[in-house]
C-alpha cells in the first residue's frame, strides 16, 4: 500500500510516492526542470494555464515511474496541494474556460477594497476574518464586470488543486479550507457567504459540493488511470492550498505552533483556536485542514510574494551559469549588512502586509566602486530576511507570538546564510526539516483514506534535522535602516 501526493506549484508540479508505513518517499520527481513561466499580459496581471498544470502533473508521474523504486499499482490513494487563491472556472463540459488568475495577480484590489468599504470593515472581518481584498471572491468579480461572455458560461468555480482532482475524478468539490481562502465563507454562520454572493450577485449554484480536507473527493477514472499506469477506483482523498499543507507537513496543528516557508512566496503560518483577525488585514486567517464546526483550528497568514521570486530574478539576471549554490556561495563572501546594500524585495504583485500596495523592488545605496555580486546576493537574502521581520512583527501585534518557527529545509532554507539572517532579523529559532509539499499531500491522503486514524499519527516520525538559534544582534541595526527605507517609500507610494 502506497500514497501518492501531488504539489501543484507555480515554478512546477512535483510529485511523491509515499510508504505510509515509514512515513518517507520512496521516490519523488517534479516538471519541468526549468520554472514555469506567469503569463502576464498587463503590469500587475499574473496567469497560468490550469491544462500547463495538469500536462505538468501527467509528466512528473511519468518521471517517478520511471524511477523504478516502486509498483504503481500499489498506490492506494492521491492526495493535493496547492497553490492559494488562484481562480478557475469551467463550463458544463469540465473544459477551462480562460487561464487561471494565480495568487499573485492584483488585477482585482480596487473591486476588493471597494467591497470591504461598502459590506463594511466590521462585518467583513467578523465573518470572513479578512477582506475581500485581491482573493478568489474579488478575481471572480473581476470577470464578471470585464469578461462577461466568459462568466455566463461558467458551471463551476474552483481553485487550482480541485482543477486536478477533477481531471483525475470526473467529480468536483471543495472544502471550507478553500472557500476561506477565497473569501467565500461566513465563519460566524458557518456557511457559504450569503453577503458575498448577494453583494457580487454570485449564483450559489457556481460553487462545488462541500466536504472535509480529509475526505473521498472523487475516485480516479478508469480512462486517466490506464494514460496514468495506476490502479482505476484510487481516491482522491485530501486537497489542500499549499501554506496549510505546508503546516501540515511539519506537524503544525495545534494553537501556538508555527510554520514558515521561503518559495516563489515567503509565509508565516500559525495556529490559532479563535476567529482573529487583523483590523487592517495586513495578515489573514483561514480555516486550516482540521477545521470543525466544534473545534476551531485557523490558520493565520502572513505572506510576502517577493521571496523566492526575488531570488530568481537576480539569478537570471546574473546569468545561466550561476546556480543557487554558487549564489549562496558568493553571497557568504560579503559582510553582514552587504556594505549598506539594501534590497526593498516587493516586486511580485499587490502585498498585502503593505495594504495591498504594489511597492516594487528598490536596490538603496549601490556604491560602483564597492558593490559585487556578492554583495546583491546576499543584500538579496538579508532584505527578505528583513520583510519576514516586518511581517513578523504584525503577527505579533495580532497576539501571534511564536518561540520556534518549523521549515523545510529547502527552497531559500537551503541556504545557510538566509536561514541565520532569517533567525537573527526575527530573534526566533528555527526547526529545520526534511519536509517536502508532496510528502505532505501524500500523507494526507493516507489521512482521509483512513489509513492513519488522526493527522498526528500519519506525521509521527517527523524530527528535525537542525535547529537554528539567534547568535548575533548586528542584524538589528540592518533591519532598522531596512525598515526606515520601506517607510519613506510606503510614504512616497501613490
Amino acid at each position: 500500500m502506497l500514497l501518492l501526493g501531488i504539489d501543484i506549484g507555480t515554478s512546477s508540479v512535483k510529485v511523491s510516492v509515499v510508504d505510509p508505513s515509514t512515513q518517507k518517499a520512496l521516490a519523488s520527481a517534479q516538471y519541468p526542470d526549468t520554472e514555469s513561466p506567469i503569463l502576464s499580459q498587463h503590469p500587475g496581471w499574473a496567469e497560468q494555464s490550469p491544462d500547463m498544470w495538469w500536462d505538468q502533473a501527467r509528466q512528473a508521474l511519468k518521471k517517478c515511474h520511471a524511477s523504478g523504486k516502486y509498483n504503481p499499482f500499489d498506490i492506494s490513494a492521491i492526495g493535493i496541494a496547492y497553490q492559494m487563491h488562484g481562480l478557475v472556472l469551467v463550463d458544463e463540459d469540465q473544459n477551462a474556460l480562460r487561464d487561471s488568475i494565480i495568487w499573485c495577480d492584483s488585477r482585482a484590489v480596487e473591486i476588493g477594497d471597494k467591497a470591504f468599504d461598502e459590506i463594511g470593515h466590521d462585518i467583513c472581518l467578523s465573518h470572513f476574518l479578512n477582506s475581500p481584498g485581491n482573493f478568489t471572491a474579488a478575481k471572480l468579480a473581476w470577470v464578471k464586470q470585464n469578461e462577461p461572455h466568459i462568466y455566463a458560461k461558467i458551471d463551476k468555480i474552483m481553485l487550482p488543486g480541485d482543477y486536478i482532482a477533477m481531471k483525475l475524478t470526473g467529480e468536483i468539490t471543495t472544502s471550507v479550507s478553500a472557500l476561506s481562502e477565497g473569501i467565500f465563507f461566513d465563519f460566524l454562520n458557518n456557511r457559504l457567504s450569503d453577503t458575498i454572493l448577494d453583494y457580487f450577485g454570485f449564483s450559489a449554484g457556481l460553487f462545488p459540493e462541500i466536504k472535509p480536507v480529509f475526505a473521498v473527493h472523487g475516485k480516479l477514472r478508469s480512462s486517466i488511470a490506464e494514460k496514468l499506469a495506476l490502479k482505476t477506483g484510487i481516491p482522491v482523498a485530501y486537497k489542500a492550498g499549499d501554506q496549510p499543507n505546508n503546516a501540515l507537513s511539519l506537524n503544525v496543528l495545534k494553537p501556538g505552533e508555527v510554520a514558515a516557508t521561503a518559495g516563489t512566496s515567503g509565509v508565516i503560518y500559525g495556529i490559532s483556536d479563535q476567529l482573529t483577525y487583523d483590523p487592517q488585514s495586513r495578515v489573514n486567517t483561514f480555516a486550516h485542514v482540521n477545521y470543525t464546526e466544534t473545534q476551531k483550528r485557523l490558520g493565520v497568514l502572513l505572506c510576502i510574494n517577493g521571496t523566492g521570486s526575488l531570488n530568481r530574478w537576480t539569478k537570471n539576471i546574473a546569468g545561466s551559469s550561476i546556480g543557487y549554490n554558487e549564489m549562496n556561495a558568493l553571497a557568504k563572501q560579503a559582510p553582514l549588512g552587504s556594505d549598506g546594500l539594501r534590497i526593498l524585495p516587493f516586486g511580485n504583485g499587490a502585498e498585502r502586509m503593505l495594504n495591498n500596495k504594489q511597492v516594487g523592488v528598490h536596490l538603496h545605496h549601490i556604491d560602483l566602486n564597492l558593490h559585487t555580486q556578492a554583495h546583491i546576493f546576499r543584500a538579496v537574502q538579508e532584505g527578505i530576511a528583513c520583510a519576514f521581520r516586518y511581517g513578523l512583527d504584525i503577527m505579533r501585534e495580532n497576539n501571534m507570538k511564536p518561540t520556534v518557527i518549523r521549515a523545510g529545509k529547502a527552497n531559500l532554507f537551503l541556504s545557510d546564510l538566509f536561514t541565520e539572517a532569517f533567525v537573527n532579523v526575527t530573534g526566533v529559532p528555527v526547526e529545520l526539516y526534511e519536509n517536502d509539499g508532496s510528502v505532505g499531500a501524500a500523507l494526507g491522503a493516507g489521512i482521509g483514506a483512513e489509513i492513519f486514524s488522526t493527522p498526528e499519527e500519519a506525521f509521527s516520525q517527523i524530527k528535525s534535522i537542525k535547529t537554528v538559534a539567534p547568535s548575533t544582534n548586528g542584524y538589528e541595526t540592518v533591519y532598522g535602516e531596512w525598515k526606515e527605507l520601506l517607510a519613506a517609500q510606503l510614504n512616497n507610494y501613490r
